[in-house]
């Protein structure tokens, strides 16, 4: 099942994304969930499916607005820094002892379709292509060997980062507003029983940048999700962005960023397309002259 959340009449409205069209799975359930974390958090996966069993979709694909697959101003996202050993390479970095992890704010990503801003305040705007988990259980303390049961499925990040910033810190770098971008849906774990065999591609303008398959990742999924309940309970709805190959914008000689109009699409196989133009930010506007 391909679960998404969207936008209709200025509303979010989750439900699932099939062959035929959109489902609203908040008018299906009669209003018993108010999102996904929520359908997640009252384990009503099975009976959202169900009722997707020849259910007549409410609209078709091709009209969804959509908004991140978590759209709640209060998700956690853990995002996983120079998580493959290629990427490690071309920023000179030593491996990691232990994961790298940095918060994303939910205030930086967009929905699928959705233009990302470039931010004004620097050109050193760049791309990293990522697959992401979102937790389907609470836990704290979880084994490595019993994560599979936690999670609820897979899902895509594009992990917009300001090089310039990023100097600064990780936190002022990744979290441009409207900078990132997560979707275009989630698919359930059901659907992707070995996530080792999903590969990456990041395309640039229809030139592949990046390309790689997730069982390059140096962190072992399941170590990722025990290391990080160690320190906090995770909690449904909470996302896991896995980190990025090789082949970002900024490694590049000459390097590659991002500028308006450009095309970046992240497709993982298993998943799909997480497609996105770039616009410039709008000019701040003019300070009001005194009375």
């Amino acid at each position: 099942m391909r679960l998404a959340t969207i936008r209709i009449n200025g509303e979010a409205h989750f439900g699932a994304a099939t062959d035929q069209g959109f489902i609203d799975l908040g008018v299906r359930l009669g209003g018993r969930c108010a999102d996904i974390p929520d359908l997640l958090r009252q384990d009503l996966l099975n009976e959202a499916a169900a009722l997707c069993t020849n259910t007549q979709p409410d609209l078709p694909l091709d009209e969804l607005e959509y908004l991140p697959v978590i759209a709640n101003r209060n998700a956690r996202i853990f995002a996983v820094g120079w998580a493959y050993q290629e990427h490690q390479t071309e920023t000179g970095k030593e491996a990691p002892e232990h994961p790298a992890l940095f918060d994303k704010h939910p205030q930086a990503l967009v929905g699928h379709g959705q233009p990302l801003i470039k931010p004004a305040i620097s050109d050193s705007y760049d791309f990293e292509g990522e697959v992401a988990v979102v937790i389907g259980k609470a836990g704290r303390h979880i084994a490595a060997k019993d994560a599979v049961d936690h999670i609820a499925g897979y899902t895509i990040m594009m992990d917009g980062s300001l090089r310039a910033w990023q100097r600064h810190s990780l936190t002022a770098g990744k979290n441009f507003d409207a900078g990132s971008a997560c979707g275009p849906w989630l698919v359930t774990r059901d659907e992707i029983p070995d996530p080792r065999q999903m590969v990456l591609t990041t395309r640039l303008n229809g030139t592949q940048m990046q390309h790689s398959s997730f069982a390059n990742m140096v962190w072992d999924l399941g170590f990722l999700i025990e290391y990080i309940s160690t320190f906090t309970e995770l909690q449904p709805g909470d996302i896991i962005s896995t980190g990025t190959p090789s082949g970002v914008g900024s490694r590049r000689t000459p390097p590659v960023f991002l500028k308006a109009g450009d095309r970046l699409e992240v497709e993982v196989s298993g998943i799909g397309v997480l497609g996105n133009t770039i616009i410039d930010e709008p000019p701040r506007p003019a300070p009001r002259s005194g009375s």
